[in-house]
């Protein structure tokens, strides 16, 4: 069976002085950073065609960021970017708002937080792998049908449905502390098949010096 790697790139950085936890609403673009950031990712992937790397398959989230985020490797691949519904951000009950513990304590929000472990205010965890995981399938299989052995694909997507498809397949609970997500902007989580069995998982950072100083408000 043929190999391939599905390489899961988060957006960069958003333009959001309000610091709303925006999620899923339209219209959230790249900031200045997060366009550098989209410029160093797309680089890392040059870097790795340079090498040997065939790059046959690039998707991203529907929504704006992951698009922008898109553009510079779209352009330095030769790739047109394709969009997939499935590597939208998590669905969450408290986008729009900016997130504190005195937003929490309201008893408007109480209903919504029974269940970390799912969780209760928005799209379960489960749900998020099994989607990530459909799309990841698909864009490997037809990766491998255009370039063969060894094909490469890129999916351009957000944190927590990255970070929850990474501990997935890791075998680790899915339930974790959000500060301890490993999946920075602009970060590679690169999955890696041997036919249709995940043989092993790697992680980059190409925007790693443009990190410190960057927005840490999360979509999700």
């Amino acid at each position: 069976m043929p190999s391939a790697t599905v390489h899961l790139l988060r957006h960069g950085e958003v333009f959001n002085p309000e610091g709303v936890l925006y999620g899923r609403l339209p219209n959230f673009h790249l900031s200045d950073r997060g366009v550098a950031m989209a410029v160093l990712a797309a680089e890392y992937f040059q870097s790795l065609a340079g090498r040997g790397a065939v790059f046959a398959v690039l998707r991203a989230s529907p929504l704006t960021r992951a698009q922008e985020t898109a553009q510079p490797t779209a352009s330095a691949l030769g790739l047109a970017i394709g969009t997939d519904q499935r590597l939208i951000e998590a669905g969450n009950d408290f986008e729009g708002l900016k997130m504190s513990p005195a937003e929490l304590l309201k008893p408007i929000h109480w209903p919504k937080l029974v269940n970390p472990f799912r969780p209760s205010w928005g799209e379960s965890y489960r749900a998020q792998v099994d989607r990530m995981r459909l799309a990841v399938d698909d864009a490997r299989r037809a990766a491998v049908e255009r370039a063969g052995d060894g094909a490469q694909a890129i999916l351009v997507s957000h944190q927590l449905p990255i970070w929850v498809s990474r501990l997935s397949a890791e075998r680790r609970r899915l339930f974790h502390d959000p500060r301890r997500r490993d999946c920075s902007l602009a970060s590679v989580t690169s999955l890696e098949f041997d036919g249709e069995r995940l043989s092993g998982v790697g992680y980059h950072e190409p925007a790693a010096g443009l990190l410190p100083g960057a927005t840490a408000t999360a979509g999700a």
